[in-house]
């Protein structure tokens, strides 16, 4: 298969399985500049699938350094009206977004941290409507990812600059299963397959897990009327997509204040253009009293009192250790991928979707039912080979989930 006939595979991934366009619908797609040959192939794809209207939002990370350098400091605490209406006006209308990200995951290294949490905070604040009809799947949405350079170096540093463009490239179609023959179908198996295993863990009901591994020692309880999910979702229409592309993951929601103990980080987290990396959370009572990280601490700490949610979890997620993307042994300094290779928790908002009967609630209903909400959602990566995880009933019966970082049963 050549390159050329990759890309367009991916490209019809993206449409008709990621997003899964519908006619007549709006599409809004947020990128970067780096992305515009593959966005313009997915546009053109979009059209052909049916869409009514395609919207590209570009930004040029250069541009958004500057931004970050020079502009005045009220500037970041100020998020523009008309971006709010334009996402809106397409939940308005049913439609969906999409996100390519080419991100340099150095892209914000220096600036300081008050401008980002300001940042991280007006845009929250702003688009709060946003995030709740993405967070409960009331619109379709889905992130994909290609190579930039920087990302490029970043991830392969040992090769020569000619062919690291080349090796992401490459990487990134395997983890969405590329050149293995009908994307679309294995695709269709693969998600077969989570969502084989998320009924698993649904028939089991545990009350709480037990991670023990090295540097963590971490108790979540979890709401009673959890569900398990995959990365496959429906919109209320019954239409199906795929949030993230790739992914590995079966997921639901913590019980806020159920969380107690300590949990130590297994990859980097890429954060505003910034990497947070060797920490440690404790958590009491479902809270985070205490956060150390030998890299990016005052982020960390900024990240973790955005606002009063910031501080607890809002999402537990396994992945099996025995994973492509963990078995390529590549990081990738992206939370797309890097949390499709290891188990890993979400700090902040939870999924609504993930609770039966919280996906039409209000925002503030959802704590009366033990639920999480915040500005940020942010992964990061907790699992290894040395990772354990025994399912609590209420009872006090356990049954292994995780030995030695894979699946039990």
């Amino acid at each position: 298969m050549t390159f050329q006939e990759k890309l367009e595979q991916y490209a019809d991934l993206t449409v008709y399985v990621g997003l899964n366009v519908q006619k007549g619908q709006t599409i809004m797609v947020n990128t970067t500049v780096d992305t515009i040959e593959f966005t313009r192939l997915v546009v053109k794809k979009a059209y052909e699938a049916g869409a009514k209207r395609v919207y590209v939002n570009y930004t040029d990370p250069v541009q958004t350094r500057t931004h970050f350098e020079m502009a005045p400091e009220e500037a970041f605490q100020e998020y523009p009206q008309w971006s709010v209406v334009q996402r809106d006006e397409i939940i308005d209308t049913g439609g969906s977004f999409l996100w390519i990200d080419a991100e340099d995951p150095d892209l914000l290294t220096g600036i300081p941290a008050k401008r980002l949490s300001d940042s991280q905070k007006a845009s929250g604040k702003a688009l709060e409507r946003y995030r709740q009809a993405v967070g409960s799947d009331k619109v379709a949405w889905s992130i994909v990812a290609i190579p930039s350079q920087k990302w490029a170096q970043k991830v392969f540093p040992d090769l020569e600059s000619g062919k690291q463009m080349d090796a992401l490239w490459e990487a990134i179609f395997k983890t969405v299963r590329i050149g293995e023959g009908d994307a679309v179908k294995k695709w269709q198996e693969h998600i077969a397959t989570l969502e084989k295993r998320a009924g698993l863990l649904n028939d089991r009901r545990f009350d709480k897990l037990h991670y023990t591994a090295p540097g963590t020692d971490l108790t979540i309880a979890l709401p009673e009327k959890h569900i398990w999910m995959s990365g496959a979702a429906k919109t209320p229409q019954g239409n199906p997509f795929i949030a993230n592309m790739p992914t590995e993951e079966v997921y639901t929601v913590p019980l806020k204040y159920g969380v107690e103990g300590v949990v130590r980080n297994t990859k980097p987290l890429v954060y505003q253009g910034n990497i947070i990396d060797d920490f440690t959370l404790t958590f009491e009572k479902g809270k985070i009293v205490k956060a150390q990280a030998a890299v990016g601490q005052e982020l960390l700490a900024e990240m973790i009192g955005t606002d009063e949610g910031a501080a607890y979890l809002g999402e537990v997620a396994l992945v099996p250790h025995q994973s492509p993307i963990s078995d390529s042994n590549i990081l990738f300094f992206n939370t797309l991928f890097d949390e499709n290779a290891s188990n890993h928790l979400a700090i902040g908002d939870s999924y609504p979707t993930c609770c039966e009967g919280a996906r039409d609630l209000e925002r503030t209903q959802l704590e009366s039912i033990g639920l999480n909400t915040s500005i940020v959602h942010e992964d990061f990566m907790i699992g290894s080979a040395g990772m354990n995880i025994d399912g609590i009933r209420s009872d006090g019966t356990k049954e292994p989930i995780f030995r030695e970082g894979n699946w039990a049963f």
